[in-house]
């Protein structure tokens, strides 16, 4: 990988799009820790500091993991990512269930492009109402729990329509840098900027790993994160491969077919979006009790107990059947075994030993069901490393290898890599004569 880097640098072509890349997330994290106009800054570090110690800000895990520490220090990109991805997720679902978006996705480039501007606008809606959401619990008091210092220099109407109006903004100038670096630079914008957020938390969080835990935790903290990089990548690069013979046919005057390929199916199929969907769930519960915090009934108790804190049997066991859940659902909408089958008998295609059309539905169904469980355990295992460790190591909810953190890491990187080796070779080609 560092090869591939070191070869990129010397390439005066790859050179100007990685130095593109580097700018575009300098201006990402500048924006990160520039406040929002009305924020107390003193005050939101002061009760920022006293929440890290305790529970207090734990159902903003997920949002401020994809937002590298800005959501809780409001700042103008305080909503980092996370409304695009949700946005991204709702339209992949609705692509599905609405004829009208699956009827785009098959038009090609033009239709892609309709699906994305929707997807710019869904993500412009879902911002403004996290922002609301998150600048009215800065000004009630209830973003940080036992904080008692007013976050906002003023209660207004103005200053929570200008910090709204500013978060909201900052997340459409987040888009715009994502759409740059993808049209510019190397990779995916989005993802990369996923990436970098995960990524700028980790060096403060092992610091204070290693400064609250001692440095022989923070060894071993180290040494497990190794290991779990180490299966993630095993078990992202991992597929089946099913053959698939196309026969020869005559078209006009040409002969076509008569190649030999294969469907690769990843044993990882879903990515990460089931951890993303069994946390947001699991958040409801506990965002509930942070509602009725005043209120003495029994549910909000019984809640408080099992789902709030994530040390509990039966919220690990909650989330870990959500994330199995959900990966058989999302791989049972995202690849459609008879549309792949039809698609294979037009173009003369068949699997060796299999009969085309219904054989052939039946054969890749079988085939995906049995290659997502050992999918689904993995991604359910590796969620709950963080959740382990905070029993056996007790290195708190900020414990930095993540189920989420480090497939984003490690899936961003290989991409990343992959697309500048193909842009490696498509400039340095050698042919059969050296």
């Amino acid at each position: 990988m560092l090869t591939a880097f070191v070869n990129a640098f010397r390439t005066p072509d790859l050179r100007r799009k990685l130095l593109f890349v580097l700018m575009i997330i300098v201006i990402f994290r500048a924006g990160s820790q520039i406040p929002a106009p009305g924020v107390n800054v003193s005050n939101v570090q002061g009760c920022l500091n006293a929440a890290q110690n305790g529970d207090s800000a734990g159902i903003y895990n997920l949002i401020n993991l994809f937002s590298g520490g800005a959501l809780l220090q409001l700042t103008i990109f305080a909503l980092g990512i996370m409304p695009y991805i949700t946005a991204s997720i709702i339209l992949q679902l609705l692509v599905v269930v609405i004829p009208r978006l699956e009827a785009l996705k098959k038009e090609g480039q033009a239709g892609q492009t309709k699906i994305t501007q929707y997807t710019r606008y869904l993500t412009l809606g879902l911002a403004l109402l996290q922002a609301t959401g998150i600048v009215a619990l800065a000004r009630s008091g209830n973003l940080l729990q036992g904080c008692q210092d007013p976050l906002l220099h003023s209660n207004d109407t103005k200053t929570f329509l200008v910090m709204v109006v500013t978060m909201t903004a900052g997340t459409a100038v987040i888009m715009w840098l994502g759409e740059l670096i993808t049209e510019r630079g190397i990779g995916n914008g989005m993802s990369i900027l996923i990436f970098t957020q995960v990524v700028a938390t980790f060096p403060v969080t092992l610091w204070q790993v290693g400064k609250t835990q001692g440095w022989w935790t923070f060894s071993i903290v180290i040494l497990i994160g190794l290991v779990l990089v180490a299966a993630v990548i095993f078990i992202e690069q991992a597929q089946r491969r099913i053959p698939v013979q196309y026969a020869r046919r005559m078209v006009g005057r040409k002969m076509f077919g008569g190649s030999s390929t294969y469907i690769p199916l990843k044993v990882n199929q879903a990515g990460i979006i089931p951890v993303i969907f069994a946390s947001s769930l699991l958040y409801l519960p506990a965002m509930a009790v942070q509602f009725n915090q005043n209120s003495n009934a029994a549910w909000v108790k019984w809640i408080s107990d099992y789902f709030v804190r994530g040390e509990h049997p039966l919220y690990m066991a909650s989330y870990f059947l959500l994330i199995i859940f959900f990966t058989y659902f999302y791989v049972s909408i995202t690849f459609n075994p008879e549309e792949v089958a039809d698609n294979m008998k037009k173009y003369g295609g068949f699997i060796p030993g299999i009969r085309a059309g219904k054989p052939t539905q039946d054969y890749l169904s079988y085939v995906l069901s049995r290659i997502t469980l050992p999918g689904a355990l993995y991604l359910g295992l590796i969620s709950l490393i963080p959740l382990v460790a905070l029993v056996l190591i007790n290195v708190s909810q900020r414990f930095p290898f993540g189920g989420t953190s480090i497939l984003i890491m490690v899936g961003v990187a290989l991409d990343t890599v992959k697309q500048i080796e193909s842009q490696l070779q498509q400039r340095n080609y050698e042919g059969f004569l050296r």
